[in-house]
C-alpha cells in the first residue's frame, strides 16, 4: 500500500496548474481498497454504509461523498446532508444542485463540488447522451455555469464530456476552484474515471472518454465458473455419500459413547 500524507482542500487548490490529481468513482469497498493501495489521490463514493466502509479501507485518501440526486429540496437540507457526509468521513461533498444551494453549503465551510457540462441526472434535457459545448453558444453556457459555481464558493466542479479545448480555457479562468475532467481532456486539474471502467469489470457500455486497463470481467467469469464447479462437486458428493469423509468427522471416545447411549435408554 502506498503510504502518503492525506490531501487537503487547501493543497489541491494550491497545486492548481502545477500538477494533476487522479480521482476514481468506486461503487464497492473492494474498489476503494484497490484505489487506496494503488495510490489514487481522490476516491468518490456514496455516503451511508458504503461511505463508512470506504473510509475504513482508505483512511489516508481524500474522499468525496455524493448527495444522491433529489435527496434535498432546499438549501437548508443541502447543508444538513453535507454535514452528514462530513461526519461520515467525507473530505468534500459532491452535489448536483443549484449554485444558490452550493452557496449556502459553502457559507457553512462545507467543501462542495458542483457539476456542469453533460449532467447525467438531467439526461432528458440534453436529448440523450452527448457531448456538451461543441457550439460556441453552448460552450459559453458551460463557462458561465462554471463561474456561477465558483462565485457560489464551490471548492470544485465536475466538467463532463466537454471538448478539451473548451475545458482547458474554462479551467484557466476558474482560478479559485478545482476543475475535474470526466471526459473533458487533459487541461483540467483532476482526471476522473469510474473504477469499473478502469478495471474492465462489467459487460456494459464503455464510454469513449474512459480507458480500460485490465479485463476483470473475464477473470470474474473464470472465477465464477471455478466456483460453480466447486459448489456442484460439493452437492454431488453429499448425494453420493462421499462427503463427509473420515477426515471431515469427529470420532467419539468409545467409553464415552457407550455411557452416552446408556443415558439415552
Amino acid at each position: 500500500m502506498t503510504e502518503r500524507k492525506k490531501l487537503t482542500v487547501s493543497e489541491i487548490l494550491a497545486n492548481k496548474g502545477k500538477r494533476q490529481y487522479t480521482e476514481v468513482k468506486t461503487q464497492t469497498v473492494d474498489e476503494a481498497r484497490i484505489c487506496a493501495d494503488a495510490g489514487i489521490d481522490i476516491i468518490c463514493a456514496r455516503g451511508g454504509d458504503l461511505g463508512r466502509g470506504v473510509r475504513s479501507v482508505a483512511p489516508d485518501t481524500f474522499i468525496i461523498m455524493a448527495i444522491p440526486y433529489g435527496d434535498c429540496v432546499n438549501a437548508d437540507e443541502a447543508v444538513r446532508k453535507g454535514f452528514e457526509l462530513l461526519n461520515t468521513g467525507a473530505d468534500a461533498v459532491y452535489a448536483c444542485i443549484s449554485p444558490d444551494w452550493v452557496a449556502a453549503m459553502s457559507k457553512q465551510g462545507i467543501p462542495v463540488i458542483g457539476h456542469v457540462g453533460f449532467v447525467p441526472q438531467k439526461l432528458t434535457w440534453f436529448g440523450g447522451y452527448r457531448a456538451v459545448g461543441k457550439t460556441a453558444a453552448e460552450a459559453l453556457e458551460v463557462y458561465h455555469d462554471t463561474m456561477a459555481f465558483q462565485d457560489a464558493g464551490a471548492f470544485g466542479v465536475e466538467l463532463e464530456v466537454v471538448p478539451h479545448q473548451v475545458a482547458t480555457e474554462i479551467t484557466k479562468r476558474a482560478k479559485n476552484m478545482a476543475v475535474i475532467s470526466m471526459g473533458a481532456g487533459s487541461g483540467c486539474d483532476i482526471q476522473y474515471l469510474f473504477a469499473c471502467d478502469i478495471l474492465g469489470s462489467h459487460r456494459g457500455h464503455y464510454p469513449r472518454h474512459a480507458k480500460t486497463y485490465c479485463d476483470l470481467a473475464s477473470e470474474q467469469d473464470r472465477l465464477h465458473t471455478l466456483s460453480v464447479a466447486a459448489m456442484h462437486t460439493f452437492h454431488a458428493e453429499v448425494q453420493s455419500n462421499e462427503f463427509p469423509a473420515a477426515n471431515n468427522i469427529i470420532e467419539a471416545d468409545p467409553e464415552q459413547l457407550e455411557a452416552f447411549l446408556r443415558g439415552l435408554d
